[in-house]
């Protein structure tokens, strides 16, 4: 009996396991099915606030295009500012063939010396993709001083395509490793222009910069480099922003060396002459390398504030058809929305909208401008 009690026993707690083991499988189950409830729901409210973000996002972008500014797809990302119709005009002729429009569109300029600069550059960003035209022109004329520059400044901007706009970290030993042979034969183009140039041009020697930032000048060779140019015309705004790389720390210097040569380059300047540009630049660079460094802070500083007033008066003083205070009014564009001079910025905004091809915008991708934009613009727009 007592056996039969134990079996017995035994059975029943069998069961009881079994019975307990279904009820929790069951109870798993149901919170299982619930847990998927919730989360259901909550990826529901998720969605239907990314929606109603999404749906007010759109309506304030479209109340701020309904105002005259220019959508987000729509922005030029390659040009600062509208290209003027005698650029596209001999760029086309170019493309064509016709290699003595490109040469008269270059001469026009007259010792515009920042002008010639730009119209060489434009040449030869379609000389790196198609220099056909390019060889017909140094075929036909082998000692023009004009044709050399082009030469040399494309075989520059053929490097750089090699070599891409990554950081050093994403740029792979091979691109590193022709970039630098083209940069050598580069060297041998730009000392040929310089030979055949008017003496007193400066273009050849500015078209040289960019060899000393990736062939790695000294500082005592780059004074030198610079000498010809400041000797020839000390005002070159491009000279100067191109100069302001070369000391940057992701070149050949540091943020004190930058810093140091942009304070030195916009005190040079009279009112009007833009080079105030230079310390706003030299802030950009830092800002964006130092990664502790937060802009809703570093920009109100008060010597960035200071050198924004110079920048201010110096825009100011300058010709309204000067188109280099473009370059300055995006930058400051910037400054301004960081220092919530929300009306001031909105101002600068309006003279550049829709042309974004310039520092600051020109280091991140399109909509950080709109979001700069569009913030300025509701903080000034009652009901927006």
């Amino acid at each position: 009996m007592i056996g039969l009690y134990i079996l017995g026993a035994m059975l029943l707690f069998g069961a009881f396991k079994v019975l307990r083991g279904v009820y929790y499988i069951r109870k798993a189950k149901r919170l299982e099915a619930e847990a998927a409830g919730i989360e259901a729901r909550t990826d529901a409210l998720n969605a239907e606030t990314a929606g109603i973000k999404a749906e007010r996002k759109a309506r304030q972008a479209a109340a701020v295009v309904a105002l005259g500014f220019v959508a987000e797809e729509d922005l030029d990302t390659e040009n600062a500012l509208p290209v003027p119709p005698e650029r596209k005009a001999a760029l086309d002729a170019v493309r064509a063939g016709d290699w003595e429009a490109g040469a008269a569109y270059v001469e026009g300029c007259g010792t515009d010396w920042e002008e010639r600069w730009q119209r060489v550059r434009a040449l030869a960003e379609v000389a790196a993709e198609d220099d056909s035209w390019l060889l017909a022109w140094r075929a036909a004329r082998p000692a023009d001083a004009t044709a050399a520059l082009v030469n040399a400044d494309t075989s520059i901007a053929v490097a750089w395509n090699v070599r891409g706009d990554q950081t050093a970290d994403r740029t792979t030993q091979e691109q590193f490793r022709i970039f630098h042979q083209l940069l050598s034969k580069a060297q041998a183009d730009a000392h040929e222009a310089q030979r055949l140039a008017d003496p007193a041009d400066p273009v050849p020697y500015m078209v040289e910069q960019p060899l000393a930032q990736g062939l790695g000048y000294t500082h005592e060779r780059y004074g030198e480099l610079w000498a010809q140019i400041t000797r020839r015309d000390p005002k070159v705004l491009t000279a100067h922003t191109s100069a302001l790389q070369y000391w940057c720390a992701k070149w050949r210097g540091s943020h004190e060396l930058a810093l140091a040569f942009a304070r030195e380059s916009a005190a040079s300047g009279k009112p009007g002459e833009l080079l105030s540009l230079l310390p706003l630049a030299a802030y950009v660079e830092q800002e964006l390398r130092e990664p502790d460094l937060r802009p809703e802070t570093f920009f109100k500083e008060p010597e960035v504030v200071a050198a924004v007033e110079a920048a201010l008066v110096d825009l100011a003083a300058a010709d309204p058809d000067d188109w280099r205070a473009i370059r300055l009014r995006h930058v400051l564009a910037y400054f301004l929305f960081w220092q919530d001079r929300d009306a001031e910025a909105v101002e600068q905004f309006r003279h550049i909208d829709g042309y974004i091809g310039a520092m600051p915008w020109y280091y991140a991708p399109r909509s950080r401008y709109v979001y700069a934009r569009d913030w300025a613009v509701r903080e000034v727009t009652p009901g927006l």
